[in-house]
């Protein structure tokens, strides 16, 4: 696995192969994985001795041999594993069908050879004037064919007609090809400085959309202006359904409220300002008798103070018998002020 080569833990150990495929008697030139996940797919191998080899990881086994007249350097193959290309140095393609009418091809294993020099062979067979380094089968079924000289050939795969030919990297080495979806930004977009000489060469040159300073960067008040999506966390909780925290007595009470007539409402609002002015009255009640309290508290300091002024200055100035009937008076006045 790839991981396994990459993990920094096991880079002192000797990484092992799953698999060994050895039938290959020369150097292996071009290996092609098919559709499926690994190791549940099943790939291509060309080697130099002019072989191309199907296998099948699954079961660990060689399907089928396919045998050519001369070393097979690249190989495509279509996505939907009904048939492949195979192609050699002198510029020579194979189309290989796995399949016949109402038949299948190969599958007998090591037994099983398949040989590309049949009657039917040229039917089967694309001839490109310049030595082919790579090759790749687009989304609508066209075959890219690269050349050492630069040359990008386009064929329709059904006919084998050639149909475009893409002279952009022309005098350099095609040494890889891949096909994408158009992305839709670039849709509608074409160049304005084409220096075009004819309708052949107008169509050679690709409209490429030019690649612009990012203004949001550029400009400050744009960028402060930019906001940021977040993606938020899931909760930890799921949904809770409310028959499972909603009592049935709240239920019946908030029912009981929004379902009441006028005259109940307003009796309830009755009773409510009711309330609230008894707790109005207690509350200056009681601030009252404070008030009460603290003033008879107030009067009874000031009449000690004057009563004991009084007998002080009596005692001054009368005689025993005197002060005694003065005091019997003080006393009696004391208990009447209790009294009141």
């Amino acid at each position: 696995m790839f991981s396994r080569l990459i993990d920094e833990d096991l880079q002192n150990d000797l990484p092992l192969s799953l698999f060994s495929l050895s039938d290959h008697t020369l150097p292996v030139t071009d290996i092609i994985c098919g559709v499926g996940a690994f190791p549940s797919c099943r790939i291509l191998t060309a080697s130099v001795d002019h072989s191309v080899k199907l296998w099948d990881l699954a079961e660990k086994s060689l399907l089928t041999t396919f045998m050519f007249p001369q070393v097979i350097s690249s190989l495509a193959w279509d996505v939907t594993e009904r048939l492949f290309f195979a192609a050699s140095s002198d510029g020579s393609i194979y189309q290989m069908n796995l399949f016949r009418e109402r038949e299948a091809v190969g599958g007998g294993g090591v037994s099983d050879v398949v040989h590309a020099t049949d009657e039917t062979r040229n039917e089967r067979l694309i001839t490109v004037e310049d030595p082919v380094t790579c090759m790749v089968i687009s989304m609508s079924s066209s075959l890219l064919v690269g050349t050492s000289s630069g040359l990008i050939h386009i064929y329709d795969i059904p006919t084998h007609q050639l149909m475009r030919t893409i002279t952009t990297h022309k005098g350099f080495s095609i040494a890889y090809l891949s096909t994408m979806l158009k992305p839709v930004d670039l849709i509608g977009h074409i160049s304005l400085t084409m220096d075009v000489g004819g309708s052949a060469d107008a169509n050679n040159v690709i409209p490429i959309r030019p690649v612009v300073a990012f203004q949001r960067i550029r400009d400050v008040k744009t960028r402060d202006l930019h906001e940021v999506s977040m993606l938020l966390p899931m909760r930890d909780h799921g949904y809770r359904d409310e028959t499972t925290f909603y009592s049935e007595e709240a239920v019946v009470h908030d029912q009981s409220y929004f379902l009441q007539t006028s005259a109940s409402q307003e009796r309830g609002q009755d009773t409510v300002a009711l309330q609230s002015r008894v707790t109005d009255l207690e509350a200056e009640l009681s601030l009252l008798r404070g008030q009460l309290g603290q003033a008879k508290g107030v009067n009874n300091h000031m009449w000690e103070n004057v009563v004991q002024r009084l007998i002080g200055q009596v005692k001054v100035k009368g005689v025993d018998g005197t002060s005694t009937n003065t005091n019997v008076d003080d006393s009696e006045r004391v208990r009447k002020l209790g009294r009141s």
